[in-house]
């Protein structure tokens, strides 16, 4: 059977008899009164060792066992169980990370000396972690509006950092095409290596609009590629074609034709959302009285639309648009702000113009351009998806996207700080 690469790449080539060899069943370390044996140990070390996963596999298998203990505990502590089948999705789900059924999984790990039982365990324990987290902080992580223009700002690095220049294909998929769809997928990354024959795979098989284009789109930061595609874009050379990599709707193939180390964002990469509240009169008092008003009353854009709620619709304007776009005086005068600041340095003839800026974002793609989507349903005797404005990369991260970015970043955080306190309160012995 032919073996998928695995993860980063699976290191097959260690042998299966020197675990169980040099393990043994002895104790090594107890936790809580929990036993981590000689075989353990050694069984993670190996685990580590084919997923190729940096650092030192010793220390990192010993601090991974001991804090699975410290799960399991939390888990029975907070009365929380998982089923055969949960267990089972679960250590599905960890394969298909990899492009592997459960079985071609446990086939590839034991080649390289991994008992499935030791995957059932790490599997296990992150399963039940994943529930405590949950059932302890999920109630008590709010993302609001503001934090996600936040995660998406200028500010917070959105748009910064390394780019890469990407052809992209994109395979609808559904739970009952899933299976079907990554067999394709797996084809094409293997077949569809050369420029010519990725632009032909995505003008029949992606449903994003860049297929018209071949598949390419432009520049584009990898902070605003998905999560689970900016590590295995990061460690490609151009060239290269990706493996098969899930994500919203769809599997992504990727191929990387250049990378640039990143630089300052293009205004063209800067989207602003901003409101101009017009005001009559420019230059008379009562024009200055009013910006003093507006500017005690309304310290935010959704207070400013609140107060200008009972006034024409044409006193207040509110813009989103890319910063190249912006007229020079307006730009110049945003440029001074920050969020919710205001400017009152623009008039136009006889109205004052009061200035605010609302969010000042980045998650285009750098220089793409935009690709219409004019047919609905493929032509008939068409056998290629039907185009999907969804999907494609180079509009940037959607706001659900980046909503389920901060709230696992937040989760995260949190699950590290509890695991810390209890590492803090195990009791930890040596034989």
């Amino acid at each position: 059977m032919r073996v998928i690469p695995l993860l980063i790449g699976l290191a097959l080539t260690l042998l299966a008899p020197v675990a169980q060899a040099q393990g043994g069943f002895e104790p090594v370390l107890t936790v809580n009164g929990r036993v981590i044996t000689g075989y353990e140990l050694e069984q993670r070390i190996l685990f580590l060792d084919i997923l190729r996963v940096p650092g030192d596999h010793a220390a990192d298998a010993e601090r991974g066992l001991i804090e699975d203990r410290l799960r399991l505990d939390a888990a029975k502590r907070e009365g929380i169980t998982i089923t055969p089948e949960q267990l089972t999705a679960g250590m599905e789900e960890f394969a298909g990370r990899a492009n592997l059924t459960l079985d071609q999984f446990l086939e590839a790990i034991g080649q390289g000396g991994i008992s499935a039982e030791t995957y059932r365990d790490f599997v296990n324990a992150g399963l039940l972690w994943r529930e405590v987290v949950r059932a302890r902080f999920a109630n008590r992580t709010f993302v609001t509006d503001a934090d996600i223009a936040r995660a998406m700002s200028v500010e917070q690095g959105r748009g910064a950092g390394p780019r890469v220049l990407i052809s992209e294909i994109l395979i609808p998929t559904s739970p009952a095409t899933f299976a079907d769809q990554r067999d394709l997928a797996e084809e094409l990354s293997q077949t569809a290596t050369s420029e010519g024959a990725f632009a032909a795979a995505a003008r029949e098989h992606s449903a994003a609009p860049s297929r018209e284009n071949g598949g390419q789109i432009g520049w584009i930061p990898v902070t605003n590629l998905p999560p689970q595609l900016r590590p295995v874009v990061m460690q490609m050379q151009p060239g290269q074609v990706s493996p098969p990599v899930a994500v919203a709707n769809a599997i992504a193939l990727i191929r990387l034709r250049a990378v640039d180390q990143g630089g300052p964002i293009e205004p063209a990469n800067i989207t602003v959302d901003y409101l101009q509240y017009l005001i009559p009169g420019a230059g008379t008092p009562e024009a200055e009285a009013e910006v003093a008003r507006v500017r005690a009353t309304a310290q935010s854009c959704g207070e400013l639309l609140e107060y200008s709620r009972k006034l024409p619709a044409d006193r207040l304007e509110r813009q989103t648009q890319a910063l190249s776009q912006v007229p020079s005086d307006v730009a110049a005068a945003l440029a001074d702000l920050d969020e919710n600041e205001t400017s009152a340095s623009l008039r136009r003839g006889s109205t004052q113009v009061l200035l605010m800026l609302c969010d000042r974002n980045a998650f285009t793609a750098l220089g793409s351009a935009e690709i219409p989507v004019t047919a609905a349903t493929s032509a008939e005797g068409d056998e290629r998806p039907t185009l999907d404005k969804a999907l494609g990369f180079d509009r940037g991260p959607s706001l659900d996207t980046v909503r389920a970015e901060v709230v696992d970043q937040r989760l995260s955080a949190l699950a590290g700080i509890y695991l810390a306190e209890l590492r803090a309160e195990a009791v930890i012995t040596r034989p």
